[in-house]
């Protein structure tokens, strides 16, 4: 096992690396997850894929294999609007509460899931813990008119601590990007997702055609 036959493909800088198939990259992410690699290789892989950039086929593998090893949402009798939050705000307001709020008051079973990425933001949970909104400790069917916060770390915690290489290094990386698309949820749902920069709706929405996700 072991991930360096990847990294010799991705590491080879902006011109040289080359993208990896869906499947290398579902057995790669898969490894990651699992913990069955080295500190050193996941460090690289970080690295690497911050420069190089994901691929849509490669975001697409990177779901396959986090699918896999999530802790599901049930499904609930109706679809389940999905709201990932982890960006936080430095000086604007943080609105995903809000948007929650509104949508559960029309009837929606509102699932927000996310966790803190850096310690100078304001972040969703702690809005919603302000709104007797807590974190959730287990999982649990969604009802409608309801708004649930799960944790990150409820979902998958190595894709917590994947997510929290960042604060070692400083730089984002394919976790990033992940967590912002992923559906952690059983039966119907719609994945209402953003992004911080014009490129990153493109290859976003292509990774969603690839999953044939419901999203907007």
């Amino acid at each position: 096992m072991g991930i360096s036959k990847y990294i010799k493909i991705i590491g080879r800088g902006k011109e040289g690396a080359r993208a990896l198939s869906r499947e290398d990259s579902a057995d790669l992410f898969g490894q990651v997850l699992d913990g069955s690699v080295t500190d050193l290789e996941i460090g690289g892989f970080c690295l690497a894929m911050r420069i190089k950039g994901e691929t849509p086929e490669e975001m697409a593998g990177f779901l396959d294999a986090t699918h896999q090893r999530l802790q599901h949402i049930p499904a609930s009798n109706q679809p389940i609007v999905v709201l990932p939050t982890y960006n936080g705000a430095r000086k604007l307001p943080v609105l995903t509460p809000l948007l929650a709020l509104l949508l559960a008051r029309e009837g929606a079973a509102v699932l927000v899931h996310g966790t803190p990425t850096e310690s100078s933001r304001v972040f969703t949970s702690e809005v919603l813990e302000a709104l007797d909104i807590p974190a959730q400790t287990a999982m649990k069917s969604i009802a409608s008119g309801e708004v649930v916060f799960t944790p990150t770390e409820l979902l998958c915690p190595a894709l917590k601590r994947l997510l929290d290489v960042r604060r070692a290094v400083g730089l984002r990386n394919p976790a990033h990007s992940l967590v912002k698309i992923m559906n952690p949820c059983l039966g119907k749902a719609l994945v209402v997702s953003s992004y911080t920069h014009p490129e990153y709706a493109l290859s976003m929405g292509q990774t969603f055609e690839l999953v044939k996700a419901n999203a907007l």
